[in-house]
């Protein structure tokens, strides 16, 4: 028994649906801040921040690939730290403008315009909102936290 040629379309459609909601169409959207070639962090040395509370620029020769995202140093033994834990050194929000996502949005950063708080490292879009930003850390923390979740697969700004 052949299905009758005039319900096709009719199916053919609300396979097409069922697919769409499957699939996520998240067209741009990272949880991770890179660039168009995978590089995180401008590449600035996400460790540098920590150890020498300073943003320093990495060495393309000294990389690490992590979560999808290409990392530089500029130093071994700061790669050997990354590599050895990650997670200690890899910037709040996916490297995303923390005050941002306190907002309820991701945008682009200015790896100059950073804050490490209790060890966490956090990045601002630009000096003028690194300011707004430092005015109240632990609301805007707090704020990031809880928006965080939601946003992580979202397409930036």
């Amino acid at each position: 028994m052949h299905p009758d040629p005039a319900r096709r379309p009719a199916r053919t459609l609300r396979a097409a649906a069922l697919l769409l909601l499957a699939l996520p169409l998240r067209l741009g959207a990272q949880a991770v801040n890179t660039d168009r070639g995978g590089l995180a962090l401008a590449g600035y040395d996400a460790v540098a921040y920590h150890e020498d509370h300073r943003a320093v620029p990495g060495d393309t020769g000294l990389i690490v690939r992590h979560e999808g995202a290409t990392y530089r140093f500029s130093s071994a033994a700061h790669r050997d730290a990354f590599q050895a834990d990650p997670a200690k050194f890899l910037p709040a929000y996916g490297g995303y403008c923390a005050y941002g996502v306190s907002r309820g949005y991701k945008v682009k950063v200015d790896p100059e315009a950073f804050t490490v708080v209790d060890g966490r490292l956090y990045l601002n879009y630009d000096k003028g909102v690194q300011g707004r930003w430092l005015k109240d850390i632990p609301g805007y923390v707090a704020k990031a936290d809880a928006n965080w979740p939601g946003l992580k697969d979202q397409p930036r700004r």
